[in-house]
């Protein structure tokens, strides 16, 4: 242990504590833009210095450890004049057009430079403009990166898929795409994590809220939307509301009064989803011999995406089951369209969604079931936000309203996919009623749960010996795949989300700097499920009559057309 003495209160730390923490553990927050613990320790952007006694030059204090005796000064003179000369170099390279800006308010270098009292700067303003792919669903704004290099660091540490690269040295030192390709050439996942620890505007998803306001206005639509189970769980942080207004209710109450025509859960889908791939992985387990192993979930277009970029030769591992967005747009032009009594063509069928990978999903031409693109269009958590307040909707002030049914209706083992685990859990819940002919303990599954970033387990489904692999963050993936190409491992199920902690922690989720929220959320999912009064797939009623009125079977013929792709002849993941 070591003592030392920051802005005049001693403090004791373990040998090896860094200043920043140090001076967080007795409430002074020392501010910084760079700075992500264990990912970005790099003191890039040099605004956490500090002035240390007896000490010629401000240290950073991001990086610098504690030493015995040390006597600090977070905030004096001459560190208060430093930092806000390092601002003003930074926002003199930053386009400023705060106003127009997707984070607006929401912003780390605007917050610290009011902080600092910066209304004007002193430099010349050099603001770098590199062209981008605007129709890619991850758009990059080189005029606002503050090259702080945290998206080239969660993408290399944590998702291991090394998109960004460092371009140029000295003060032209910039980020790019690896080999100065063009984004969409890229391997990128669109897991959208670069996205959501970005401290600026930087990097945001492609906007699509116009494409809403367009098929409102067109008379000739219905609109329909379909909304992720992770959404609730989200939805409501930018409207400092408390969280037991947060509801499912008031969610679709806001939806309603943007003009929406009907207001769907995607959660009916992920019902489906179970049905289709619980009887996939049962008949597979049936013909064992007959298939590849392990048989991997495909509910994630950030994961089947880097699968396909990344080992092809695992593609027909994939279940074929569509994700519940897809199965949901599907169902919705022609289950729905034919109850409704009108055409695909009449119907924009729209999904709200935690994940930036989905824009791209409801784009690939095997998504086409209904002779039309199921989903036509796919908004973020962030643009569903975004549009209530260009609406000036106060979610507080509104009565609870339910889904629309058919297609609103669902059980807890849908609500929750959106946490890493749930898929697994919901399947592994209607596969024991089906082999065993009664329904599991309601706590037999919880040994998927967690977000240790992959979990191990096993369970008897009669007379076989299921083994399973829960795995988040690509990373993650990354590895678990190496170890099945060497043979080190071996499964029977394995799920896959791309974002570390599932949907909940999605690219497409609110962003607060420095702050990882996925746990909190999914614990949201999980007291949803336990508060269901159905909490197995196979027992939705709203499901059981679309079987028995319209797909006939899992795996049948129909269901075979609407509800299942060939991802190994999907050539449109890049």
């Amino acid at each position: 242990m070591v003592t030392l003495t920051i802005d005049g209160q001693q403090v004791t730390v373990p040998e090896g504590t860094t200043i920043m923490q140090a001076a967080a553990s007795i409430g002074i927050e020392i501010p910084r833009l760079c700075f992500l613990k264990d990912i970005n320790e790099i003191s890039a952007c040099k605004v956490c210095v500090v002035e240390i006694q007896g000490k010629q030059k401000l240290v950073t204090s991001c990086s610098t450890a504690c030493q015995e005796g040390l006597v600090v000064f977070t905030n004096s003179p001459k560190a208060r004049a430093v930092r806000r000369n390092n601002v003003e170099l930074i926002l003199s390279q930053h386009d400023c057009l705060c106003a127009t800006c997707v984070r607006s308010g929401n912003c780390s270098l605007q917050k610290l430079s009011n902080d600092l009292g910066i209304y004007d700067i002193p430099y010349e303003r050099q603001i770098e403009d590199v062209p981008w792919n605007q129709e890619f669903p991850l758009i990059r704004d080189s005029k606002k990166c503050i090259k702080c290099m945290r998206c080239l660091q969660i993408c290399d540490k944590v998702q291991k898929l090394h998109i960004w690269d460092l371009e140029n040295t000295a003060s032209r030192t910039t980020i790019g795409v690896t080999g100065g390709v063009d984004i969409a050439d890229a391997n990128c996942s669109l897991c959208g994590q670069c996205i959501t620890h970005c401290p600026v505007g930087a990097l945001k998803e492609r906007n699509d809220v116009p494409k809403i306001y367009d098929a409102l206005a067109d008379e000739s639509k219905v609109t329909v939307v379909q909304v992720a189970p992770a959404v609730r769980t989200a939805w409501a942080e930018a409207f400092n509301i408390p969280a037991e207004m947060a509801t499912e209710g008031r969610m679709v109450a806001a939806l309603k009064k943007v003009g929406f025509d009907y207001v769907f859960d995607t959660n009916y889908a992920a019902d489906v989803t179970i049905w289709e791939e619980g009887t996939e992985l049962l008949e597979r387990l049936a013909n064992r011999d007959r298939n590849v192993w392990p048989m991997f979930t495909s509910c994630c277009p950030g994961w089947v995406s880097f699968l396909n970029m990344n080992y092809k030769e695992f593609v027909p591992n994939l279940s074929t089951t569509k994700s519940p967005q897809q199965i949901f747009g599907a169902l919705t032009k022609t289950f729905f369209a034919k109850q409704k009594g009108m055409e695909a063509k009449d119907i924009c069928s729209i999904s709200i969604m935690p994940c930036v990978s989905k824009k791209r999903e409801a784009a690939l031409m095997s998504m086409r079931a209904s002779g039309k693109q199921d989903v036509d269009i796919v908004l973020t958590t962030r643009e569903l936000i975004r549009l209530l307040k260009s609406e000036h909707i106060n979610p507080a002030t509104l009565p609870e309203v339910p889904f629309d049914n058919p297609l609103g209706s669902s059980t807890g083992a849908a609500v929750i996919f959106g946490v890493t685990g749930g898929v697994m859990e919901a399947a592994l819940r209607t596969a024991y009623k089906v082999v065993m002919g009664e329904e599991a303990p309601m706590d037999a599954f919880l040994n998927v749960r967690g977000h240790e970033g992959r979990k191990e387990a096993e369970f008897k489904l009669g007379d076989v010996t299921l083994r399973t692999c829960t795995v988040s963050g690509l990373g993650n993936a990354r590895k678990l795949m190496e170890d099945l190409k060497a043979g080190r491992v071996r499964y029977d199920f394995v799920e896959v989300m791309a974002c570390p902690g599932g949907c909940v922690g999605g690219g497409g989720q609110p962003i607060h700097d420095g702050e990882e929220l996925a746990c909190a959320r999914g614990q949201k999912l999980y007291a949803l499920d336990e508060a269901r009064a159905l909490r197995q797939s196979h027992n939705n009623p709203d499901v059981v009559e679309l079987y028995n009125k319209f797909l006939g079977k899992p795996l049948g013929e129909l269901s075979e057309k609407l509800l299942h792709t060939d991802h190994v002849k999907e050539k449109n993941y890049q």
